[in-house]
């Protein structure tokens, strides 16, 4: 009887340590696994972006934490500048989606400076003023720096100005600082066609610029007050901006553009040089070492 237990606890004890052992293989099979897994997602990591799309290896490499890289974004600001959505062709530039990128590039922790490429003849006001009033939050957090390229006149020059460095190309047009305000009088055609107008309104301004009839002495007097007013401000923006005396930015402040090469010589840009230069440029301001990631927050040329 004894010998029978003997014999049972034997089978016993050898059953459990075959469970044992089988145990300890599946552990190490699963880890063998494991590793496999993240040799092969390394491994295979540039064809999953080429077949699955940067998105979704943005995601990946999000999960995983490997692929960041310190990053220099570009907006694109191209054609005339206007204030929110009222521009509805691809030959102006929103002031409002100027913004909504700036403030994209700015929270995102790996882009660590912006350069604004401009390409326009400039704009309203209040298109460049809103934009500049974000450019201002971000140099609180990071560089922006400006490359001009064809041309960066009047409301682009204005916003540009702001930036921590500006780049142009030697032949870029800049400058024009100054305000206009243009008002058609048509009542000669009107008086041809016999087209005649009654106006019902409640005060001597209420039609000041309608093309039916010409501006009184007065009505001159009050608008180029309003120009006088948004030229002084341009003016103040400027000689901040470029550490440069009101009188000094008065004197070449007459509506003329310069090359980009006058311009430097004048203290109105910084260098002569193109995109990638202050893509360099931004780079070396937000202490980036090596070569940054570029990433485009808009639409522009082709990549």
């Amino acid at each position: 009887m004894l010998d029978m237990c003997k014999g049972l606890f034997s089978r016993d004890d050898r059953g459990l340590a075959g469970i044992t052992l089988l145990l300890a293989l599946g552990a190490l099979v699963l880890i063998i696994i494991s590793v496999l897994g993240v040799v092969m997602f390394v491994t295979a990591a540039p064809h999953i972006k080429n077949f699955a799309g940067s998105h979704i290896m943005d995601l990946l490499k999000d999960r995983v934490n490997i692929g960041h890289k310190d990053k220099v974004a570009i907006i694109y600001i191209e054609g005339s500048m206007v204030a929110d959505q009222s521009c509805d062709d691809d030959s102006s530039s929103c002031s409002s989606e100027v913004v909504k990128n700036l403030r994209k590039a700015t929270s995102d922790p790996n882009v660590k400076a912006i350069v604004l490429r401009i390409n326009s003849p400039g704009g309203t006001p209040v298109a460049a003023e809103e934009i500049i009033s974000q450019i201002n939050r971000t140099k609180a957090v990071k560089p922006v720096v400006v490359s001009m390229g064809d041309i960066a006149t009047s409301a682009a020059y204005y916003v540009s100005s702001t930036t921590d460095k500006i780049y142009a190309n030697p032949d870029t047009f800049t400058g024009s600082i100054g305000v206009i305000w243009v008002f058609k009088n048509r009542t000669k055609f009107y008086d041809d066609e016999g087209i005649n107008y009654y106006i019902a309104k409640s005060g001597n301004f209420k039609d000041v610029g309608a093309d039916w009839r010409g501006l009184s002495d007065n009505e001159k007097t009050y608008i180029q007050g309003i120009i006088n007013e948004s030229y002084d401000r341009f003016v103040s923006s400027v000689a901040r901006g470029r550490n440069l005396s009101i009188d000094k930015v008065k004197s070449i402040a007459d509506g003329r553009v310069y090359t980009g090469t006058k311009a430097k010589d004048m203290g109105l840009i910084d260098e002569v040089g193109g995109l990638y230069d202050a893509v360099d440029q931004a780079a070396k301001l937000a202490h980036i070492k090596g070569k940054p990631e570029i990433v485009y927050m808009n639409d522009g040329p082709k990549k």
